[in-house]
């Protein structure tokens, strides 16, 4: 599969699991929410503290698990590197993230505020491969 189709996919697919790397190595899970940017990047939003941000900032290696809605059925898993994009910068980017996601919100500075007192950061992911490939 190339990278391109896995983002179409993702586009219409939000429900994720993120896989880092721990400091010993170990893999580390998390549940995600993700959306694709007009740049191709694969987009989630995260706490500045949470364990997935601390490891992607020491191992940018991120990889994806992207289910549908029914969690059987289709899926592609795609790897990449990943950027950490702070406050102020990704203020934008945490607007657009929601939009992918979710639509409008109804009051932004409300939801401003809330990613300002979360201490959000946007987790920006380059895809260098996905797949499957082939089944069975």
């Amino acid at each position: 599969m190339d990278a391109e189709r896995a983002r179409e996919f993702m586009r219409a697919h939000h429900r994720a699991v993120l896989a880092t790397v721990r400091s010993d190595g170990r893999p580390q899970l998390s549940p995600v929410t993700v959306g694709v940017d007009d740049a191709g990047r694969v987009l989630i939003s995260t706490r500045e503290t949470a364990v997935k941000t601390k490891n992607l900032v020491r191992d940018p290696r991120a990889s994806l698990c992207v289910m549908n809605d029914q969690f059987y059925g289709d899926w592609v898993q795609a790897e990449g590197v990943a950027e950490i994009i702070h406050l102020p910068e990704a203020m934008e980017l945490l607007v657009d993230y929601y939009r992918l996601v979710s639509g409008e919100h109804p009051d932004w500075d409300d939801y401003r505020n809330a990613m300002i007192r979360d201490q959000r950061v946007i987790v920006a992911i380059t895809i260098t491969r996905a797949g499957p490939d082939r089944s069975g």
